[in-house]
């Protein structure tokens, strides 16, 4: 299948941070885009201002005219349900319909491709992966699963034909299967998605499924400890803390950043300088220095550019800083992230009182790690639960953010509806308020800063 026999392509999903990303990519290869998403956003408000026309409604008389099935690619995400009317219109008309990851795949196939794969960290790899090759000035396009701080965007794009394409290779549906990169890295391989899994053994042969994918003689770099089993012509290295041929050492903290040293089998970086915060960011330093030294950037390029990594928005996302109250955002919905995040805060500030407001994301994964979650959650000093965001899915009898409220270990905690949030903050005493989770729990950050500013 060629891309070039199209000239339109229609997005199901377009509102979704990976979708909203090939949707830019193709307007600026001049494709005519548009597309469909279930509701309004900060993303899909730009989208619009960027030229692309978006629609909210199930209608397809709202859809453009021009779009036939002679000139238009349809691309949807896996989140739209297959009732969906207009999905089903594109499918009854004869239209190309593809996978999100599909079309992902089309796009890297003819260019040396670095693929950042791991059930957590991706986002945050696969933004420094990109940052420090265009830190370096080296031809980077790269399609991240988040809105990176240093660029304000999730597409870095290079009119170069042999640009570097960096991609976030997500395990969801096994998208990830649709690659063939040059060089991986797995950042984790944790049990996730048992709605499409089933079982955690089902998730790590999915992984050793997408190591087989990386071209021959291709590099494949991975967390030490992880049970992969590799059965290719590839190269591998491990990275870990105090482990792995690419490892962490002498780990202190200094004026609240991270400060270390990193062992490589080229050399030793000393005194690197890391602004987002947790042990786990340091993991993932380390597998995005081994990808730039791999590529030849210079060590001293890597220690400036690793220095001046401000993050992604949502992961670790400071909203207001002031002597007497912190706010912190968080995209983490796995207990592992929560665990991550919550120990990161904890760190950093040790004698405060941790507020953590959570949004589970998924009936699914609320039933499948209910008690890794209580546990998880239990890290923070006041816990208040939301009801579950459903996304893809419908309710399932007897699962709710009840089973997490009791099984947590909290002294405080409590659980209520988004609407009442609000009023119950403007009488609360806080020091840190986190807001956790992935639906849309990021819409209340604003409202709620606007709340901590006013006491």
């Amino acid at each position: 299948m060629n891309l070039n026999n199209f000239e339109k392509v229609y997005f199901l999903g377009i509102g979704g941070i990976g979708m909203s990303a090939l949707a830019r990519w193709f307007k600026a290869y001049n494709y005519e885009v548009a597309g469909y998403d279930k509701t309004p956003s900060s993303i899909t408000e730009q989208l619009s201002q960027e030229g692309i026309n978006v629609i909210f409604e199930e209608n397809t008389d709202l859809l453009p005219q021009n779009f036939i099935p002679e000139n238009t690619l349809v691309v949807y995400t896996p989140a739209i349900p297959q009732e969906n009317k207009l999905f089903q219109f594109f499918q009854e008309k004869d239209y190309k319909i593809l996978k999100r990851a599909e079309a992902l795949g089309l796009i890297t196939q003819d260019n040396f491709t670095i693929a950042i794969a791991g059930t957590h960290g991706k986002t945050t790899t696969t933004s420094m992966v990109a940052h420090l090759l265009s830190f370096a000035n080296k031809p980077v396009t790269a399609f991240v699963g988040g809105i990176t701080q240093n660029y304000a965007t999730n597409l870095l794009l290079s009119n170069e034909p042999n640009a570097y394409i960096v991609v976030e290779a997500d395990e969801y549906d096994r998208s990830f299967l649709t690659l063939n990169p040059n060089i991986a890295v797995i950042t984790a391989t944790d049990a996730d998605h048992l709605d499409i899994y089933q079982s955690h053994s089902a998730v790590q042969e999915a992984f050793e499924m997408f190591v087989r994918k990386i071209k021959v003689n291709g590099t494949l770099f991975y967390k030490n400890g992880l049970p992969l089993k590799i059965q290719n012509q590839i190269q591998t290295a491990t990275f870990g803390l105090q482990k792995g041929e690419y490892q962490a050492k002498n780990i202190r903290m200094q004026d609240g950043n991270f400060v270390f040293d990193v062992l490589t089998p080229q050399s030793i970086l000393e005194n690197l300088v890391l602004q987002v915060p947790g042990y786990h960011n340091i993991l993932n330093a380390l597998a995005a220095i081994a990808v730039a030294q791999n590529l030849q950037i210079p060590d001293e390029v890597i220690q400036k550019g690793i220095a001046e990594f401000k993050g992604v928005k949502r992961r670790f996302e400071y909203i207001l800083k002031t002597e007497k109250i912190i706010q912190i955002d968080d995209y983490a919905h796995h207990p592992e992230e929560i665990r991550a995040f919550l120990t990161a805060v904890r760190m950093l500030y040790p004698e405060k009182h941790i507020t953590a407001i959570f949004q589970p994301h998924l009936y699914t994964r609320t039933r499948d790690f209910a008690l890794e979650f209580s546990q998880a959650l239990s890290l923070a000093d006041r816990l208040i639960l939301l009801d579950i965001y459903p996304a893809r899915e419908k309710p399932i009898e007897g699962v709710s953010s009840k089973i997490l409220l009791e099984k947590a270990q909290t002294t405080e905690k409590l659980l209520t509806t988004k609407e009442n949030l609000l009023q119950f903050l403007k009488i609360l005493d806080c020091e840190i308020v986190a807001t956790i989770g992935a639906g849309d729990i990021d819409r209340l950050v604003q409202p709620i800063r606007e709340i901590l500013e006013k006491k």
